[in-house]
């Protein structure tokens, strides 16, 4: 069972929610946060990303850093930029885009539900990544952002949705990509006791989006709990921030990938190698995205091809067999291009499927890249099977969109 609990949350004042928006941590660069938080001392990014207050060329993982994160985020208290509710709530998070709203319910998550598996995951961490969410947990003592979670859908909770979103919202704006964001607090103690209940059959939740956060979020919980020598469980430290959607909602994108070199191979001898594995079609010079699974475009030297996998390739009975990123990994970059390591290897570049196929051919046009493969999007129900067989997905397997905006809403561990 999903063990979800409301909380206090700390929010921006309705006049500021807009500069104290940003991105999440791990889409952006330091020096493009720097540019998006310039000469706007509210952004969420001086406390996420802190790196941005000191000189060019600082270490993000500097201690003084984190310090600063944690002296920022003091700031942004005392100065009434985040302001924590009288009352534990549940909030509604809504987001529109291309006309499409998917809906959402912040809440605070279990730390035991994720360290017992109850919240699955589909991606290996890097414990440098999970380190530096970690130290950035303990020393603001709080989730600055969300883990995103999908839930098995649900008529009930969908028609909960419905009835509250149908109010006007606490916050509506429309971010500078175009992305609408909606907030609805839910204070109302039998729909928030409901919510909590409908939340308490689902046998598992699913990580979409937020790996690190969610360990890094989880760890820091358990540390709390393993020091506190009057532990009883129900402390907010048992608890982490996520926003969880209906999985019948949520659009995995592609995920693509650009090689620098072709392994000491010419244009022909590659071409001939991969046509063992695959069925090639040359398809001109405007970009094609592949229309079903097993199908790839690959751009190489000004040309688009088709790629068909052989049936010997793949084995749809197999959760991970079946992935289009299992067969291009194990057929096109270890057997031909000699990567065994998406996670490490440099000679390999993933671009998120929001982007479209134009930059790809950019990449290799212009010499910084030699080849590039487009890859037909993993569905949620792969995510979901892959998850529950206890299997792990291949790195940079989905990008999904849009991306959760952070400092809707601030989840405080004291």
């Amino acid at each position: 069972m999903a063990n979800i609990r409301p909380f206090q949350g700390l929010r921006p004042p309705k006049q500021w929610v807009e500069q104290i928006a940003s991105r999440p941590y791990d889409v952006l660069n330091s020096e493009e946060a720097r540019i998006e938080a310039a000469g706007n001392e509210k952004s969420l990014y001086h406390i996420i990303k802190p790196e941005i207050d000191f000189p060019l060329g600082t270490d993000e993982h500097d201690a003084s850093v984190y310090e600063k994160a944690a002296e920022n985020f003091h700031r942004f208290r005392q100065n009434g930029w985040l302001l924590q509710d009288n009352h534990a709530n549940y909030y509604i998070y809504a987001q529109v885009m291309n006309g499409r709203t998917q809906y959402g319910l912040c809440v605070a998550a279990s730390v035991e539900d994720y360290m017992n598996g109850s919240i699955k995951k589909h991606e290996l961490t890097r414990r440098d990544k999970e380190e530096d969410r970690m130290k950035h947990v303990r020393i603001t003592n709080a989730n600055m952002e969300p883990v995103f979670l999908a839930y098995p859908h649900n008529d009930e909770m969908d028609d909960i949705v419905s009835r509250i979103t149908r109010l006007q919202p606490e916050y509506q704006f429309k971010a500078t990509d175009g992305i609408e964001h909606l907030l609805w607090v839910v204070e109302d103690t039998q729909t928030i006791g409901k919510i909590t209940e409908i939340f308490g059959g689902f046998p598992a939740m699913y990580i979409a989006d937020g790996h690190h956060r969610s360990a890094a979020a989880a760890l820091v919980g358990n540390e709390k709990k393993l020091n506190n020598p009057n532990h009883k469980g129900n402390e907010e430290y048992n608890f982490f921030m996520a926003v969880c959607f209906p999985d019948n909602q949520l659009t995995i994108m592609d995920y693509n990938r650009l090689v620098k070199d072709l392994n000491g191979l010419s244009d022909e001898a590659f071409l001939s190698k991969l046509s063992e594995f695959f069925t090639i079609t040359e398809r001109g010079t405007t970009p094609v995205k592949p229309n079903a699974l097993h199908r790839f475009s690959l751009y190489l030297s000004g040309k688009w091809y088709g790629l068909e996998a052989h049936p010997d390739t793949y084995n749809d009975n197999d959760p991970i067999d079946v992935l289009d990123v299992t067969i291009s990994s194990r057929f096109i970059l270890d057997k031909i291009l000699n990567i065994k390591d998406l996670r490490s290897d440099k000679r390999i570049d993933f671009v998120g499927g929001i982007r479209g196929l134009e930059p790809l051919q950019q990449r290799v046009d212009n010499g910084e890249m030699r080849v590039a493969l487009a890859l037909y999007p993993v569905s949620m129900q792969q995510l979901i099977d892959i998850a529950d067989s206890g299997n792990i997905m291949p790195p940079k397997t989905t990008w999904f969109e849009p991306k959760l905006r952070s400092g809707l809403v601030v989840h405080s561990l004291d």
